[in-house]
Order: C-alpha cells, then structure tokens, then sequence
C-alpha cells in the first residue's frame, strides 16, 4: 500500500511534506474571470486601451492585464491618428469618453492622439470588488531570429529583453527576471511562457529545464501559434503531459496551464485575427485583489476556459470531481488525463524538415485515465497516477473561433501525488 500526499487545487504545493489543507472557513468564495494577455495601441494592439477594458468589462471579465511588448503604460507618449485606426476610430472614442478626456494636437501637419496611462484610465474602470486592472508586459525577447516570450503580471518596474545563448537561457533570464523583481519589491507577481509553438520555438525540452516557473499557455487565441502542433511537433496539451510526468518524476515543480486571448484585434472579428474574448482563467479568489489572484493561481485554485463554465471542482482523498454549469441542448465530455508511475521514458528522435532533431516521447505519458458524459463528471484515484487533470469539451462550437471547428473547453489544473 503506497502512501500518498494530494496536492488539491485548495492546497499549497511543496515538494517536501504533505500540504496542509485550507480550512473551510478559508475557502475562497467566488470565481473571478480574468484575462492575462491583451495589447492596445501602446504596443501592437488595433484600439484605445480604454476602449478594450470597457469591452472586457462589458462582457462580464473581472480583471484583465493589459501585458504589451517591452514596454508600461506610463510616460507621455503621442500617436499619428491617421496609422491607428483613423479619424473614424477617434470620433468613437472621442464619442464614448468625451472632448474633456481625449487629447489631441497637431504636429507637421499631423492629427495626433496622446495615449493615456495605466494610472489615468484606472480611475475610469476599476471599482473595488468589480472591477481590476492589472499591470502587465509582455517581455519580447529573441534568440537568433527565434521569439521568445515571457509574461510579467503584476509587475511593478518595466523588464528589458534579458538574452541568452540559447533559447532556453533567453527564457530562464526573463522568468529570473521577473522573480527577482518580486524578492526585491515585495509584491506578488509572477512570470508565464506565452504561446511555445509561436514560430517553433520553445519545445517541451525548454519547458521541462525551466526553474522557477510555475505557468504556461497551454491555450492562445491567436490563430498563428499552433495549439495543436503538428506531425512532428506536439499540442500545447501534449507538451503539458510530457513536462508534468518529466518535471514531478524528478522531484520538480509542476507547472499549470493557462488560456488566454492574445488579443490584438478589435475590428476584424474572424479567425484570421486575434480577437478578445476567446481564452480566459476563472480564479477562485478570497477577494479582487492581485493579491488575491496571484496566491489562488499559484496554489492551483483555477481552471482556464474557452467557453465551457465550471460551478465547482473539489478533490477529495478518493477523487476528482467537477460541476459543470450546463447550457439546454450541450452535452459535455471530460476525459481525465494523468500519467501513471513506472511509465515508459524512452524517446525516440525525430528529424524535421528543417534538420533539427525533436524527441517522441511514450504513449505512457498523458493517458486518458477515465472519460465520462454529463454534468458532473468525477475520477476514482487508483493509487498509481502522479498526476490527474482534466479537460471539458463541450458539443458547442466557440463562436469566433481561432480555428474553425473549435468547440467550447475548459482545462482543469493538475492533481499531483506525492509518494513517499
């Protein structure tokens, strides 16, 4: 008989010692929707970024981080209208927040807009326990001619681009980066791994070597970053299985899965675009506060989503189980999905067209443990997994898809067991 630590998406991880359950009276209380990624004119981004949080909000989004390439919100700074968006697209803004807040001037015989600060358009939006916006950037990093992208949320300062050799060294000096930031400061924040199939570039290999880190995006609406991998290269799915069963294996952190929009796009609405609305996290949060977030995040206390809506997921010593809040006429899958101990760690190299080689890895590795229908799906724990997860389809298509054919999902976070 193996004895067995759970760690639960209400528990903290460590990987020395069984974690201490929260007390219910702890227990957070309310799911917060979130998204962690989004670009405005500040960056490469199609619209005002106020006009982009009013969307979010409108749309029932509790917190949104507006994380742009290589740079924050703050400063002044001023833009041609005519290459962002046009007078038209200024008459809109200028209609929904009126003369006294859009700034305008005229320079060389051209019409510019100044473009307001995190600080300025917070005191528009955020309301205590409504509404949060969160400071955020998109670290745009390269090795070679290869992108490399690393998330900041929550940060206090602007991280440049840190370099590396190699890939792998670019992204572990931006993650240390970023927590070094957090050990001076003091404020919780927290880097993530944006989109690793964007060009091909980080493979799971990276994700597994990585230190420190705790997320990545295991879904990105935007349509050019291959989710789905391909013949050769693994799903952002598989790439999870293959760096959980490797990473807790060896003792190791496990890292958790994130949706988010990506969104640049805010005119064109078709799956050529990268459009709002498409990936978010559901947070079960004490309150709304970063702090709040950021603690629930990292002690696994959220799912992502891409359409499907989950009211409840509990874990016991025993099982697994899910609440789903059903829609008349969607049925609803969830396959449970886990790697078992003693699975088969061979690989088996793979050349690309491009002559680098990738590593197959065993079938062993991110099983479906269990498949069920309904409303309220659960797992049995058979005492062997080193992890369970779950993944929730639904039989409703996404509407603005990044792909056509996407139907509706919801990730859950993994259950790790820890044998001793």
């Amino acid at each position: 008989m193996h004895v067995v630590s759970i760690v639960v998406l209400a528990f903290s991880w460590a990987s020395a010692g069984a974690p201490e359950p929260v007390a219910p009276e702890q227990e957070p209380e309310r799911w917060l929707k979130g998204n962690l990624h989004t670009h405005s004119f500040w960056s490469d981004g199609d619209d005002y970024p106020e006009r982009i949080l009013d969307g979010y909000k409108e749309r029932g989004y509790d917190f949104v981080a507006l994380s742009e390439h290589n740079i924050l919100a703050e400063g002044e700074r001023w833009i041609e209208v005519e290459s962002h968006g046009g007078v038209e697209l200024l008459g809109r803004y200028r209609e929904r927040f009126g003369d006294k807040w859009v700034e305008t001037r005229e320079e060389d015989g051209k019409l510019l807009v100044r473009l307001k600060t995190l600080a300025e358009y917070r005191t528009l939006f955020e309301e205590e326990e409504r509404f949060l916006i969160l400071e955020g950037e998109e670290i745009t990093d390269r090795f070679e001619a290869k992108p490399v992208h690393v998330n900041a949320t929550n940060l206090r300062e602007l991280i440049t681009p840190q370099g590396g050799g190699s890939v792998a060294e670019v992204m572990q000096n931006n993650v240390d980066a970023v927590l070094e930031q957090r050990e001076r400061t003091g404020r919780l924040m927290f880097p993530h791994v944006n989109h690793p199939n964007f060009g091909w570039v980080v493979t799971v290999e990276d994700l597994i070597a990585l230190e420190g880190e705790k997320f990545f995006e295991v879904y990105n609406g935007h349509p050019l970053v291959h989710n789905e991998g391909d013949d050769l290269r693994p799903s952002t799915e598989r790439m999870w299985d293959i760096l959980l069963a490797e990473r807790l294996s060896q003792g190791r952190e496990l890292m958790y899965g994130i949706a988010v929009d990506d969104s640049h796009n805010y005119h064109d609405l078709d799956s050529e675009h990268s459009n709002p609305f498409r990936g978010w996290v559901m947070v079960r949060g004490a309150s709304l506060t970063p702090e709040a977030i950021i603690e629930a995040m990292e002690r696994g206390d959220f799912f992502g989503s891409s359409g499907v809506q989950l009211d409840d997921v509990r874990v016991s010593d025993t099982e697994l189980s899910i609440a789903i809040r059903g829609e008349d006429g969607v049925s609803y899958t969830t396959r449970f999905i886990g790697t078992r101990r003693g699975y088969d760690r061979s690989t088996e190299a793979v050349r690309g067209q491009d002559a680098s080689v990738l590593l197959r890895y065993s079938d062993d590795i991110g099983e479906v443990l269990g498949e069920v229908q309904g409303n309220r799906p659960s797992y049995t724990f058979q005492g062997d997994e080193i992890y369970v997860r779950a993944k929730i389809v639904s039989s409703k298509l996404k509407e603005n898809p990044y792909r056509k054919g996407e139907h509706e999902s919801a990730w859950v976070q993994p259950v790790v067991f820890l044998h001793r």
